[in-house]
């Protein structure tokens, strides 16, 4: 049943990793779903509570969460954590990809701006990058992967970040360290940059993990329509239409690309 309660998780809270879970195979689905649960629960941790330390403690909870379950220690009765265990265990590795996915999220607690672009970028990467990464990593992609994999995942989190940037606002937060267009319309293109470079060095990636990137199938047209009208952002009109949306998920799914 975890199984099953990690995929109903994901369907009710992230539309899209839930698309692109159904659009793989079914066995890669048995290994996406408490992945993408996971990373559901530890991004709404921050925003569960309006103290930050209430909220830090919730967070703080799932981090030990994911350092039992390395060592094989998982919360009975929880689904996500009972349906970790069999890959986290005794994977140090991976168990640090998804530590260093929840400690990142600490910065969501409180309303501090990031401190300049490097911190960003290192956001960025640990926590699409950690997640896109461990799920390619579950789906068998080898070391020599990663670099295309966090490159692509960099861009299609930049995305992503974009798209909830107005929410952020509404919610006190300040989503970007120089938020004039100009700045705006230069991060899209960095990050239209780094999917391009993913996309160069595809050949990386074998087709068994490509699903793992299949999150980001509209990424670089969220990404070409802020380059061009970074005014788009604070509207919230990024998003593409959902036939639009279908159609990048499926055209990937059905050519084995990214």
């Amino acid at each position: 049943m975890s199984l099953d309660d990690c995929a109903a998780l994901v369907q009710a809270g992230d539309p899209a990793r839930f698309a692109a879970a159904m659009a793989a195979p079914v066995a890669a689905r048995a290994r996406l779903w408490p992945l993408y649960a996971l990373n559901l629960e530890v991004a709404r941790a921050p925003w569960a509570a309006a103290e930050p330390i209430i909220a830090e403690m919730r967070l703080q909870w799932w981090i030990d969460t994911i350092e039992g379950l390395g060592q094989g220690l998982a919360h009975s009765g929880h689904p996500v954590s009972e349906a970790l265990l069999p890959f986290l265990s005794g994977d140090a590795d991976l168990t640090a990809l998804l530590a260093g996915l929840a400690e990142a999220r600490r910065r969501d607690c409180r309303k501090e701006p990031f401190a300049d672009r490097l911190a960003f970028d290192a956001y960025l990467d640990a926590t699409s990058g950690n997640l896109m990464w461990a799920a390619a990593r579950l789906l068998g992609a080898p070391d020599g992967a990663e670099p295309a994999v966090r490159s692509f995942a960099w861009g299609a989190g930049l995305a992503a970040y974009m798209m909830a940037a107005p929410e952020l606002e509404s919610r006190g937060r300040i989503p970007f360290t120089d938020g004039r267009p100009a700045a705006l319309a230069a991060l899209a293109e960095e990050g239209l940059r780094r999917i391009a470079g993913a996309h160069r060095a595809a050949r990386t990636i074998p087709s068994a993990a490509r699903p793992a990137l299949w999150p980001g199938a509209s990424a670089k047209a969220i990404l070409r329509r802020a380059a061009r009208t970074p005014a788009l952002v604070a509207a919230e009109a990024l998003a593409p239409s959902p036939f639009a949306r279908h159609w990048h998920l499926a055209t990937r799914a059905l050519l084995g690309r990214f």
